[in-house]
């Protein structure tokens, strides 16, 4: 038995729940007479809906697979090998289930070194490799291909990617190695590094072939029938691969160099994925495979064994499988039909949800407001959308005329929603404006329709409570913007009902959100946490503390932006009035600081000014602050900032204001931008011992979102 196979063995009884990858090896004849050709085909026996993945047992399978080509190729019985995957999927890479049940460094180090002893028995066979990149690929999927001769791929690709990063690993199979010396240094800076910090940008077959990783592109439609008659053209000789020779010199510094930039304005050292993956990058140079393969090992294993990780493993199980089963959500059953949706106000935001709507639902959406100008400019916004959609070729013209004629605005509610199933209000964020909005609609709507209100702060039970049936008032606050913030907390009222919760989240289904319950407590989840986070920082600044100071100690998070910058992003007015709302609420907590009411009532739009291009506290903001003399290290200042948030978690959770700690992360990943590598927050205050500090005990069981004990 080869090492190899004993590695693996060990490591498949480590993860007995092994979704197992074969690889089905079919022989052939290739076109124009070019021979006999091996084809394994990587399969796990399900469609695509469950997509391929390599986990221990899967790399054996692939080990025996090659054992088989590699006595064929040996003996000259066949031409070529090739890898290609079931419809639709290639292979989206390691089984990140059995990743979450290691515990010990020297089995995260057997992963890695498993994995690197089957890929390379494809670049050393006796015979030309081929990958066909049929479908999706990530990860050790890409890395397949990258250790075989040969690479194409189908037009129709819809997702590739090295993600590693992204979750908190490197490209551990070959990819920090082989990438940057199949390319070039910059480019793979730009899939291994840039891509993966923004958001898990993935790349399309077209972008995959003109970044010369792959050698040829086919339509998706006869994909493998071109790839083969390719393969025919390539070993008879025909055809002659040509690839640009990688700069080695300054160019390779350069591109790493930009990495480290990228990496530090993303996550600013907080992270140390990232960084690793430079290393090995930055080593590559050399263009010795064996050591780069080395490195990737090790850092595998570190980074398996590290906090990182397993956060990021638990944000990806939140946003891919907690979102999908809402807790507390009703049943699905119980939700009613939504034929016709209307918008109260016409402003930017009701512009932006009637959008949303308009193009999810793809029902007739109608918008109202106080005079026709405010009516005709809403509904011009969602028509220029719309146009800006048809020009970026996202629909065709049939579908932009249709949508068109789907929204329309009125300025009487009685005739914009005498029929309509869904009324969302989208109006200035005051009590008693809400309450005369909902009274005026349940005048006129059906007695079944759903009413609905963005409020990002009010009891949505007070204002329910003057209607005749508030059983049907639920909350539905959305984060701007709205295309692209996906969380929806949906809140219900003390008399909210079933049949209307379970149609809100329904709809909330069909618009595509991350939709979590949430009790109908001040501010909710993400403002209230914000809030409390935002009000410690500008605590701090107006005792004393230089704003540059208080700024700089939360870098060590890696938040996508700084406290002040996102102050500016939300509005200042806005903070400032949710800062009010809670301090009304909770007063021994929540402060409303005189600088911010300052800065609103000069009319400032935020902190800074941009003239360098950098942000700089501007000098109008800088003579508007009163401040005290108590000035306070960046350690004290993260310290006190991060007590203040772990005490207002234990106590929403102690509220229920929602189910579980889980619900709090989801919440700040989708709907503030918080990183996938701290797991939201809750993983990260357990981690740096702030939550026991504050509350006596974990939020999180040892083992969820860290390495099991």
């Amino acid at each position: 038995m080869s090492s190899t196979t004993e590695l693996l063995k060990g490591a498949a009884e480590l993860f007995p729940g092994e979704v197992v990858t074969q690889a089905h090896v079919r022989h052939l004849d290739l076109p124009g007479g070019a021979g006999r050709f091996a084809l394994i085909t990587l399969d796990n026996g399900f469609d695509h809906t469950k997509p391929t993945t390599i986990g221990p047992q899967s790399l054996a399978n692939l080990d025996a697979a090659v054992d088989q080509v590699e006595k064929e190729a040996a003996e000259g019985t066949i031409v070529g090998v090739g890898v290609t995957g079931k419809p639709f999927i290639f292979a989206v890479g390691a089984d990140l289930k059995g990743v979450e049940l290691l515990k010990e460094h020297q089995d995260a180090l057997a992963i890695g070194k498993g994995g690197h002893d089957v890929f390379r028995r494809l670049s050393g066979l006796a015979v030309p490799t081929f990958a066909y990149y049929n479908g999706a690929a990530m990860g050790g999927g890409v890395e397949i291909g990258l250790h075989c001769s040969y690479r194409t791929v189908s037009s129709a690709l819809p997702a590739f990617s090295l993600p590693e990063v992204f979750l908190g690993l490197v490209p551990g199979w070959g990819g920090c190695a082989l990438l940057p010396n199949l390319i070039g240094a910059d480019r793979a800076v730009s899939v291994i590094i840039e891509n993966s910090l923004n958001q898990n940008r993935q790349l399309k077959g077209k972008q995959v072939f003109e970044l010369g990783i792959a050698d040829a592109i086919f339509e998706g439609a006869d994909f493998l029938e071109q790839s083969l008659i390719w393969t025919a053209s390539v070993l008879k000789g025909e055809i002659a691969v040509e690839r640009p020779e990688v700069d080695r010199g300054d160019a390779w510094d350069q591109a790493v160099a930009r990495g480290k930039a990228i990496a530090d304005s993303k996550v600013h050292g907080a992270a140390p994925a990232a960084y690793r993956a430079l290393e090995i990058i930055a080593a590559a140079k050399s263009g010795d495979l064996g050591a780069g393969f080395d490195a990737e090992d090790q850092a595998l294993a570190d980074l398996i064994m590290g906090g990182e990780l397993r956060s990021g493993i638990y944000s990806f199980n939140l946003v891919q499988k907690r979102a999908k089963r809402p807790a507390g959500a009703p049943d699905k059953a119980l939700a009613r039909p939504v034929t016709k949706v209307g918008v109260v106000g016409a402003g930017l935001m009701a512009s932006q949800l009637a959008l949303l709507f308009l193009r999810r639902l793809e029902v007739p959406v109608v918008l109202t407001d106080i005079d026709q100008e405010r009516v005709d400019k809403g509904v011009g916004y969602v028509h220029a959308e719309i146009e800006k959609l048809l020009g970026k070729g996202r629909v065709n013209q049939d579908k932009a005329n249709r949508l068109k004629a789907l929204v329309s605005g009125v300025l009487d509610k009685a005739e914009g929603f005498s029929d309509a199933d869904f009324i969302i209000e989208a109006v200035f964020e005051e009590i008693g404006v809400k309450q005369k909005v909902f009274a005026e609609v349940e005048a006129v709507a059906p007695a079944h329709a759903i009413l609905a209100t963005n409020t990002s702060s009010l009891s949505v039970t007070e204002m329910a409570s003057k209607l005749k049936n508030p059983e049907r008032v639920v909350g539905f606050h959305f984060f701007n913007p709205v295309a692209i913030l996906p969380l929806l907390e949906i809140v219900r009222g003390e008399q909210t009902d079933d049949a209307s919760l379970a149609t809100a989240f329904g709809v909330a289904r069909k618009l595509k959100k991350t939709a979590v319950l949430v009790k109908d407590a001040p501010a909710f989840v993400v403002n209230r946490i914000l809030t409390r986070f935002m009000g410690e920082i500008q605590n701090i600044i107006d005792e004393g503390t230089p704003v540059e100071t208080a700024e700089k100690a939360i870098e060590p998070l890696g938040l996508p932006m700084s406290p002040l910058v996102l102050l500016e992003l939300v509005g200042p007015a806005i903070g400032l009035h949710v800062s009010e709302t809670l301090n009304r609420a909770f007063p021994d907590r929540f402060t409303v600081s005189g600088n911010l009411a300052a800065v609103v009532k000069a009319g400032k739009r935020g902190f800074y000014v941009y003239d360098s291009g950098a942000p700089v506290l501007d000098p109008e903001v800088a003579a508007l602050l009163e401040q005290g003399d108590t000035v306070l290290t960046e350690e004290q200042v993260r310290d006190r900032v991060l007590d203040a948030v772990a005490q207002e978690i234990g106590l929403m959770l102690a509220e229920g204001v929602v189910a579980e700690p889980q619900d709090i992360d989801l919440c700040l990943i989708t709907g503030a931008g918080w990183p996938f590598h701290l797991g939201g927050i809750t993983p990260y205050l357990d981690r740096e011992g702030v939550s026991e500090r504050v509350n006596g005990k974990r939020f999180l069981e040892p083992g969820v979102a860290s390495v099991p004990a």
